[in-house]
């Protein structure tokens, strides 16, 4: 993958997409996503912004860092300039075109379920609790 072939597949999946080549930003639903690219560095991200970290509970930072591990995925919850985004990062050469489209679907419904089931997918990892709960 490389900014050129990532151009192209923008344009065939997204309607309403803005910027070039290294920065791209669309909006799904009533998510804005925004993509970044170093072909440099081979690396890439998707990501939303969420909240601003300062209108956070101390239960939506803690239920935001258990997601990482348990329910985001191939994405996580991450504080940059005091906003808590959902973010997916991937080396650039070895992404696929599908690859690229469920990343956009995960950091979708991160930015989605965060307040709710902080997840990604339907697929999560069970916690210590539900493994406790399913033996009893």
């Amino acid at each position: 993958m490389d900014n050129k072939k990532l151009d192209a597949i923008f344009h065939t999946l997204i309607d309403d997409i803005k910027g070039s080549y290294g920065h791209w930003q669309f909006t799904l639903g009533d998510t804005q996503i925004i993509c970044l690219t170093d072909e440099l560095h081979n690396r890439m991200r998707f990501m939303a912004p969420i909240i601003e970290v300062s209108k956070m509970t101390d239960a939506e930072m803690t239920a935001s860092l258990e997601a990482n591990f348990h329910t985001a995925l191939d994405i996580k919850y991450a504080i940059s300039d005091g906003v808590l985004w959902a973010v997916f990062m991937h080396p650039l050469r070895e992404l696929t075109e599908g690859q690229i489209e469920d990343a956009i679907q995960q950091v979708y419904a991160g930015a989605q379920n965060f307040g709710t089931s902080y997840s990604s997918s339907n697929l999560y990892f069970p916690t210590k609790e539900d493994r406790k709960n399913r033996m009893n």
